[in-house]
Order: C-alpha cells, then sequence, then structure tokens
C-alpha cells in the first residue's frame, strides 16, 4: 500500500469518527487542537486503524501520534 492509499484511509477513518468533511482534512490535521478529541475518541480512532491496517498500536506509540502525517508515516513504516 502506497502513501497516498495511507492518507485516504486513515482521512476516512477520521472523517467517520469525527464526524469532519473529508475535504477538509489534511495531513497536518491534529487529533486533539483541531479535532478536540478527547481519549476515549482517539482510543476508538486507534482502534479502527489496527482493525484497518491489521496491526497492533501500542499505547507508547499512539500517544505519538498527533496529527494525521504521523498516523500516516506510523502506518507506512510497520506494514507488513
Amino acid at each position: 500500500m502506497d502513501k497516498d492509499e495511507v492518507f485516504n484511509k486513515i482521512a476516512d477513518l477520521v472523517a467517520d469518527q469525527f464526524d469532519v468533511d473529508r475535504s477538509k482534512i489534511t495531513g497536518d490535521l491534529n487529533f486533539k487542537n483541531d479535532l478536540d478529541a478527547d481519549s476515549i475518541d482517539f482510543v476508538e480512532f486507534v482502534l479502527d486503524m489496527e482493525d484497518t491496517f491489521n496491526a497492533e498500536i501500542s499505547d507508547e506509540d499512539a500517544e505519538k501520534l498527533n496529527t494525521i502525517n504521523e498516523a500516516v508515516d506510523f502506518v507506512m513504516a510497520h506494514q507488513k
């Protein structure tokens, strides 16, 4: 899966989870600052990412995911 595909899948998850217009989602979008994601929202998002990409994301790694680009980079680095 290439970076654009990963970005699009994550952007779709964000649009669904946080009720955001898909066209307004950019790589710099910050989960906490721009989406006002609380810890429960973010945990649900991480679980959706794990399901979508068939990957395991540790709590320690999840804490480092602040933006869409960071989430994309994580998935790219941990693809099987």
